[in-house]
């Protein structure tokens, strides 16, 4: 994460590479060309290179070195201007949408902070004076309330959640017993952690990291290591590529390496899967690759080690889907399609409809399948408005725009036709979950690339 410092006096990097990207008598799609090229790396299209120069996204270090090359300029001055852009951006200044960029960059930090406490010590209690608790009401069953989030979505379980979970100050000091620790805080921890899964699909990410943060917090001090990666990890599934692919790279990173020796097979394969999401979106197909052969490797070896309970949704057929989406992720499309349009055609609840159909979308986009593409995101559009969920909407918002700026083919007017009809039954984020960026591609730059799960997932 950057951290802002004094004014920096770097020229904006959008600004900057159109200028080196005119000097050559370029267009934006011969850039992109000669990119792919170069590099060798076939998936960097022109709208790409628009959004790097207007300043909505900042190339990471792997086409820094790249633009450099190709257009001929000093990679140390590219450098520069990227990092004064990354601090304009965490000062808020020039947001897309969503929250403050201050406001969200310190939830970050802070539950970056407590995932580095907890690493030095996964099984004991964090101090830390700052934190707030929850309480549970003596009627709150967490069980049901993780199978009604299967099926409504998070704008509709907001009120529901709020009656049985209350903030309180901090906790007090944890008991010496492990047991009466674990019997104590688990639930709590527990519960912090759907809170956190809730608010984000209701639209509200600093919400839902301050629950998670709790959630690390209640877990450390239950000695649960799994249930602590298991916040760390759904943090990371939020924040992939939000413009924080890395700081959600480092959260599951530390997820991983902090439980992966206690945990269930069928837990390290979506602490593995996190890393995947995370390392793909943020320009890193070898660590995704590896991760998604890890994850392969954790699921054929489930049943030598119980699950915890919290665990029932993640089947075979979810973790092909999710495998799905990360192949979509990288930039995969082949790949990808089938293992997505399985998940899509299993049926299930709207939300995992909804979310899975964006990604498929996206991905026969990307193969040039626009006809099939829209009739996908028509069926995923109106299983948003069942859906009640805003991350769903804010996803299938943003394949229907991408479809709508790149396919002008009767099916895509009629698919806009749709949009433009249900655009208003569409649920609005509660708070503030950033917009995705376009699916179906791989991201080699700091972008943002939408987190496609049902409630159940991660």
């Amino acid at each position: 994460m950057t951290i802002p410092g004094p004014i920096d006096t770097a020229p904006p990097l959008g600004a900057l590479l159109a200028r080196l990207r005119r000097a050559q008598g370029w267009s934006q799609a011969q850039l992109a060309e000669r990119l792919c090229a170069a590099s060798g790396v076939p998936t960097l299209t022109r709208h790409e290179i628009s959004r790097w120069e207007r300043q909505q996204r900042t190339p990471a270090e792997f086409w820094l070195g790249w633009l450099a090359r190709v257009l001929g300029a000093p990679r140390a001055e590219l450098a520069g201007a990227a990092r004064g852009e990354l601090a304009r951006r965490a000062r808020g200044v020039g947001a897309e949408r969503g929250p403050a960029g201050g406001e969200l960059d310190r939830a970050c930090a802070r539950l970056l902070r407590l995932g580095h406490l907890w690493l030095a010590d996964p099984t004991g209690p964090i101090t830390d004076p700052d934190a707030v608790g929850l309480r549970l009401t003596p009627a709150a069953d967490l069980a049901g309330l993780r199978r009604l989030d299967d099926v409504v979505g998070g704008l509709d379980l907001l009120p529901l959640l709020g009656e049985r979970l209350t903030a309180t100050g901090p906790p007090g000091p944890s008991p010496a017993s492990r047991p009466r620790r674990r019997r104590l805080f688990g639930p709590l921890a527990e519960a912090a952690q759907l809170t956190g899964w809730i608010t984000a699909d209701a639209g509200d990410a600093v919400a839902a990291l301050r629950a998670y943060q709790r959630a690390v917090l209640a877990a450390s001090a239950a000695g649960d290591r799994c249930l602590a990666a298991h916040a760390l990890g759904s943090a990371s599934h939020l924040l992939a590529g939000h413009a924080h692919s890395g700081t959600a790279l480092l959260l599951a990173r530390t997820a991983y390496a902090g439980a992966r020796r206690g945990a269930s097979p069928r837990a390290r394969a979506l602490l593995l899967h996190r890393i995947a999401l995370a390392a793909a979106v943020d320009g890193r197909p070898r660590e995704a690759e590896r991760a998604l052969a890890g994850a392969q490797r954790a699921a054929d070896r489930v049943g030598r080690r119980p699950d915890p309970a919290w665990l029932y949704w993640l089947d075979d057929d979810e973790l092909a889907a999710m495998t799905g989406r990360c192949l979509a992720a990288l930039g995969r499309p082949l790949r990808a399609a089938p293992l997505l349009a399985a998940a899509v055609s299993r049926g299930g609840p709207p939300r995992s409809r909804a979310l899975y159909g964006a990604w498929l979308a996206g991905t026969y986009a990307a193969l040039g399948e626009s006809d099939e593409a829209c009739r996908v995101a028509g069926a995923a559009l109106l299983d948003a408005v069942r859906a009640g969920s805003a991350r769903a909407a804010v996803l299938v918002d943003e394949v229907s725009r991408r479809l709508g700026s790149e396919a002008d083919t009767r099916a895509a007017q009629r698919h806009a036709a749709l949009v433009a009809a249900a655009r208003r039954y569409l649920p609005p984020p509660a708070g503030t979950l950033p917009r995705p960026a376009r699916i179906g591609t791989a991201r080699r730059d700091a972008g943002r690339c939408g987190s496609a799960s049902h409630g159940r997932t991660g």
